[in-house]
């Protein structure tokens, strides 16, 4: 089920729709069958339509701004009761959750390196939110290795945060955990229904506060990684075909966790 989801959310994604839409095209103008003429106008037309619309600035920023506006950033620290002179236990502590979002593995870059941006990008309000709390939350970080490097993801997050100056013995990782699913449901291991601060790109904690809360976990909201910026009407580039594709595989997220009926059996 994991990859039929992630083969099917490809498909409708800007560039392979755009592809499949200029083949049929293709073999349409290409085939004996007349009747089939408006097809292959039809498709070639939305193929022309999805590039024009998903390129434009101001589109593709209306896109991801219906996502990222849905929660503010957080500048508010979890505060818990600690007990006076120890350190907090598994039950007394707090965490930040930062979701993994993949990298490249390179043993000869920094661990901060082989980052992608957007992984980056949590890791870095990750720590941000641990420093508003004075560093007396526990940092979760999850993520596999995604099939295609040797380590996990969350192994490598953990390197990372380390050379953001996080200390070891406060880093707990989900290294086995495939999707947001997953991570919800390890956290729901670990912690219950405590309120704990959850960190993502903002284009994706709409989806990620759906799943979390679902599963009675108690999320506070840190969005970071914000994508939405209105540029001129008349600019098209690829940069905003990226911010379109970013926010559709969010709003096709969302469409499947209701098709599979998720929001009420994770």
């Amino acid at each position: 089920m994991f990859w039929l989801k992630k083969i099917l959310s490809q498909l409708v994604m800007p560039i392979p729709l755009t592809l499949l839409l200029l083949l049929l095209a293709i073999f349409v103008f290409r085939s004996q069958f007349q009747r089939l003429k408006t097809l292959g106008q039809s498709a070639l037309i939305a193929a022309f339509a999805i590039l024009l619309l998903l390129s434009n600035s101001q589109f593709s920023a209306g896109l991801a701004a219906s996502l990222e506006s849905q929660y503010p950033v957080n500048n508010s620290p979890l505060t818990l009761v600690y007990q006076s002179g120890t350190v907090p236990n598994a039950q007394q502590a707090c965490y930040v959750m930062v979701l993994g979002s993949g990298h490249t593995e390179n043993a000869n870059r920094a661990a901060v390196q082989q980052l992608s941006s957007t992984a980056l990008a949590r890791l870095s309000e990750g720590v941000r939110q641990l420093k508003l709390a004075d560093n007396r939350c526990q940092l979760v970080v999850s993520g596999w290795s995604g099939g295609l490097t040797p380590t996990p993801h969350a192994e490598i997050m953990q390197q990372a945060a380390i050379e953001l100056g996080v200390q070891a013995s406060q880093i707990v990782t989900f290294a086995d955990a495939l999707d947001t699913i997953e991570e919800a449901k390890s956290m729901a291991e670990l912690i219950a229904n405590k309120p704990f601060i959850l960190v993502t790109s903002a284009t994706h904690m709409p989806r990620s506060m759906k799943i979390f809360t679902t599963l009675d976990l108690n999320p506070i909201a840190a969005p970071t990684n914000f994508i939405s910026s209105p540029g001129y009407w008349w600019r098209f580039s690829a940069e905003n075909l990226y911010i379109s594709q970013r926010a559709i595989h969010e709003y096709v997220g969302m469409l499947w966790l209701t098709i599979k009926g998720l929001l009420t059996d994770v």
